[in-house]
């Protein structure tokens, strides 16, 4: 309808015929967030440039048929724990649970049928001066070996002229844990560009990661500062500027791949600025959550074909993730992953673009 700042249509079909609905939620300036209800994904996100034009800046894919045939988590909501779990184990009030392992010996992404594969239901579409969507997704006690039944809610506003807001809730009926995060991989040369990411500058508000062994899961020990490591982005620097050094580290991530630790305190704040050297495209990050994975694009390989029909090659993406630290359910001097009846696990992200300015 005229002046609408929302649009619907149907983007796929899954095998056994339930329909993958797109909304389209509409900002200024051509600005757009393309979302689709299986995995709750990010499939565009089309942001201006410096010279006034715009693009698509997440990879992913131009039909859904790419979506369905590989799990590649490709602007997907993550859960029900994001990142990985140590063996797929861990204890909860006592009782020992085991998770599938999905990723060498550890559970990575919510198990081998995640959140990201599931279909989401459109409860609320808000057609007003800051266009929303709202999905929806139960998760059964014992889906993925996860104790309780998990209610989960995914607000995606578009609150600023260039800014879309995630708010994500989630309720349980017995004691569990929950760790979402969206994951999707940023290349603000545009995702049909061909450009590796190694030359954008980075910013990490954080004097501290995990370190991590070469499983990727955090070492025994407490954060590590970043000071006088290649890990250090408190003050912007390309991020293949130190990528290649001969870092334990580096070898253990096959680049970065690592948990930068944020304040701790719950209130939204910003956690990492992205700026292309090329389009000119800002993004700035702010969060509640307690970390921040930092994924340099290690693992693709070539070996998939994405939007326009390009191959996606090692480094063509920047991840950044917010959550609860990896392994957590296992470390007890970590942020705590568990929700008990009656608690409210909430998660706030905002992605903010801009543009350098000559």
């Amino acid at each position: 309808m005229a002046g609408s700042k929302i649009e619907k249509d149907v983007f796929g079909t899954l095998p056994d015929g339930r329909k993958v609905e797109r909304i389209v939620l509409h900002g200024e300036g051509g600005f757009e967030a393309r979302i689709i209800t299986h995995g709750a994904v990010i499939q565009a996100l089309i942001a201006p440039d410096a010279k006034g034009g715009h693009d698509d800046v997440v990879l992913g894919h131009d039909a859904f048929a790419g979506y369905l045939a590989e799990r590649k988590f490709f602007g997907a909501t993550v859960g029900r724990y994001a990142n990985r779990i140590a063996n797929g184990h861990f204890s909860l009030d006592g009782e020992a649970v085991q998770l599938p392992v999905n990723n060498g010996p550890n559970a990575l992404h919510g198990g081998l049928d995640g959140f990201d594969r599931k279909l989401w239901e459109i409860a609320e579409i808000d057609d007003g001066a800051e266009p929303a969507a709202t999905l929806t997704y139960t998760s059964p006690h014992g889906e993925e070996n996860y104790p309780g039944r998990l209610d989960v809610r995914l607000t995606y506003r578009v609150t600023g002229p260039t800014e879309l807001s995630l708010h994500m809730e989630a309720r349980t009926d017995r004691p569990t844990i929950v760790n979402l995060t969206n994951h999707s991989f940023f290349n603000l040369e545009g995702a049909t560009s061909g450009t590796p990411i190694l030359d954008h500058k980075l910013t990490v508000a954080a004097g501290h990661f995990l370190a991590i062994d070469p499983t990727a899961i955090p070492l025994r020990e407490q954060p590590r500062s970043v000071a006088g490591t290649p890990f250090d982005f408190r003050e912007p620097r390309p991020v293949g500027e130190r990528i290649r050094e001969s870092d334990q580290q580096l070898r253990n991530g096959k680049g970065y791949d690592h948990t930068y630790c944020l304040a701790r305190d719950g209130k939204l704040a910003l956690a990492a600025r992205l700026e292309a050297p090329r389009s000119g495209r800002i993004m700035e990050l702010f969060t509640d959550q307690p970390g921040l994975q930092v994924y340099s694009g290690n693992y693709l390989d070539g070996t998939i074909s994405g939007k326009g029909g390009k191959l996606y090659r090692q480094s063509d993406a920047m991840c950044l993730e917010p959550h609860i630290w990896p392994d957590a359910p296992n470390r007890p001097d970590f942020p705590s992953p568990r929700l008990a009846p009656g608690e409210v696990y909430r998660h706030h992200t905002v992605y903010r673009f801009a543009v350098r300015r000559p």
